[in-house]
């Protein structure tokens, strides 16, 4: 995780981020109220931190390209990043969730994943595969269990084996509640394809599977539930009043079909439309538009910001000053 502070001066522009720039850690760790003062409350069955940082994909995404070595430290996603990243001061763990062909949900933040067979590349739907299918890949927790070797494709094409110094085998939401450090929150990111259209009954029915294992395990874990599908996001909402739901958006740094991806006023929109608790939103969209900072808080939406560019300090401190609750993303 991040231990030393980089000034955001340092960057050359909102595109370019240096791999090695990092910042201390630290955390409410765990739970004050959103406001002393009341003025910003959020209802559900418990109150957010005013400040709280949330470990991206438990210790940190893998970027297998980067010749910074933190990006391939622990696999991502896994037992052994989540525990890792709770020994750190963080309030939460944020991870990705899609549901198996047979209803089990299992943590993976890629929609396809591949292996290598006889030389061909096979690669797979995640959500068409079976459990036992998935857990397949990558190292096994039963010895003598035959292993598919695991590769991962960047979103230039390239493909790497999906090497790291500290391998784990691939899990379920079900062994995340189990096995992880219970005093750690959990930000569970409802997983769909970008570029396919579901209709409300086949989200109703993977979001059934994901509360089915939530309301079995939860406990008195706090959960937050964030997705970039806002029908999803929305019927997770409805299906459930107990743990907030935010709205991911990268702001408009991308454009979608679903117009309600393309701005952070389509994500204040969909908020308030569907109940939802709060944004999170792609850094570079706030610092390109601060003035959404206090619609946002107008609105009484929390916001949580993700990005490399929190990795700088002046960033984060800029986000305390508001009252942002904001979320560290390696």
């Amino acid at each position: 995780m991040a231990l030393k502070a980089a000034h955001v001066s340092d960057v050359p522009n909102l595109h370019q981020v240096p791999e090695n720039s990092t910042i201390p850690l630290c955390s409410s760790r765990l739970f004050k109220g959103v406001n002393d003062d009341g003025d910003d409350e959020v209802k559900f069955g418990y109150n957010l931190p005013k400040f709280m940082v949330i470990g991206h994909r438990g210790s940190g995404m893998n970027i297998l390209q980067s010749c910074d070595p933190r990006m391939k430290s622990i696999q991502e996603n896994s037992i052994l990043s989540f525990n890792a990243a709770s020994k750190f001061p963080i309030d939460f763990i944020e991870f990705d969730v899609q549901v198996t062909k047979d209803d089990c949900p299992v943590i993976f933040h890629d929609n396809f994943i591949l292996t290598e067979d006889e030389g061909a590349i096979v690669e797979r739907r995640v959500t068409e595969l079976t459990l036992a299918e998935f857990i397949c890949y990558g190292p096994q927790k039963e010895p003598g269990n035959v292993r598919k070797n695991l590769l991962r494709k960047t979103k230039d094409g390239r493909i790497f084996e999906w090497r790291v110094q500290n391998d784990d085998p691939l899990c379920t939401l079900q062994e995340a509640f189990v096995k992880v450090e219970r005093s750690i929150g959990f930000n569970i990111e409802l997983k769909f394809d970008d570029h396919m259209v579901y209709t409300e009954e086949e989200l109703t029915h993977v979001l059934q599977a994901i509360m089915k294992v939530v309301n079995a395990y939860a406990n008195d874990r706090p959960i937050i539930f964030s997705s970039f599908q806002p029908d999803a996001a929305q019927l997770i909402r409805n299906l459930q009043n107990t743990y907030p739901v935010f709205f991911l958006t990268n702001g408009g740094s991308e454009i979608y079909m679903d117009t309600r991806r393309n701005s952070l006023e389509e994500a204040i929109r969909v908020c308030l439309t569907g109940s939802l608790q709060g944004i999170v939103s792609e850094v570079r969209a706030i610092i390109r538009n601060p003035g959404a900072v206090t619609r946002i808080k107008e609105s009484k939406l929390c916001l949580i910001t993700y990005g490399q560019l929190n990795a700088f300090a002046a960033t984060c401190q800029r986000w305390h000053a508001c009252n942002i609750l904001w979320v560290l993303r390696e």
